[in-house]
């Protein structure tokens, strides 16, 4: 579970983001949408405590991540929008080292894997040097880091941003399945489709407020489009 109680961030008095309360609940998948610098980024990295917040707390299963930076990283992945991978090592070579440094040194090569296959990647993939990586393909090797780390919340910025369609869509069966397990998934994304298609609920942010949150299963694409461009106008 993500909590944001009054989660502010400020920077040489410029507001980054401003009292945010949010809530993430397991099996939930929370997508803010938002222009650049509407704030998404920020909380982000409030919640990997990246930063520090100005005023306000981010927890994470009820842990605050400013108190408890080790507990709670434990129970968090993170998908950025290029995923950082060892370019000389193979896709189950860096998952194992991963594995590893979150604390799972137990694995063994077959469960390693099959957390490749879980995650779609073709299993010819998985001896190769990642250097030979689409993105889609990176991405996958971070959806089974986290799948391998049991991770109870995953936090993503932009991970679809670059991806074709066919890449993009099977990014979200496997959030899908993630959800399904319990996660607690936090996404920023400029995609309003694959929020919509994705997501469980909508929030959407401006100059670093929360200024609505739907529920996806409430609304169609083409009123999420005209709630999030009616939010944009000045």
């Amino acid at each position: 579970m993500l909590e944001a109680v009054g989660l502010s961030k400020s920077y040489n008095g410029s507001v980054a983001l401003d009292a945010l309360d949010l809530r993430v609940e397991p099996g939930e998948v929370f997508c803010l949408l938002g222009a650049n610098g509407a704030g998404k980024t920020t909380t982000i990295n409030l919640f990997l405590n990246f930063v520090p917040p100005t005023s306000g707390v981010a927890r994470v299963n009820g842990l605050d991540v400013a108190a408890h930076p080790l507990e709670t990283k434990r129970s968090l992945a993170y998908i950025p929008e290029q995923v950082m991978l060892y370019r000389n090592l193979t896709g189950v070579e860096n998952l194992a080292y991963f594995a590893a440094l979150s604390g799972r040194e137990e694995y063994s090569d077959a469960q390693i894997r099959a957390f490749l296959a879980d995650a779609g990647l073709p299993d010819e993939a998985a001896d190769r040097r990642v250097s030979g990586y689409s993105k889609g393909m990176r991405q996958k090797v971070g959806i089974a880091v986290a799948m391998a780390k049991a991770a109870r919340a995953l936090l993503l910025d932009e991970p679809t941003s670059g991806l074709d369609p066919k890449a993009s869509n099977e990014f979200s069966v496997l959030l899908r399945r993630l959800s399904d397990a319990g996660t607690a998934v936090l996404m920023a994304t400029h995609d309003l489709f694959r929020a919509k298609e994705s997501g469980t609920r909508v929030g959407i942010m401006r100059h670093g407020r929360l200024v609505e949150t739907l529920r996806t299963g409430e609304i169609g694409h083409a009123d999420l489009e005209r709630i999030y461009l009616d939010h944009m106008r000045d």
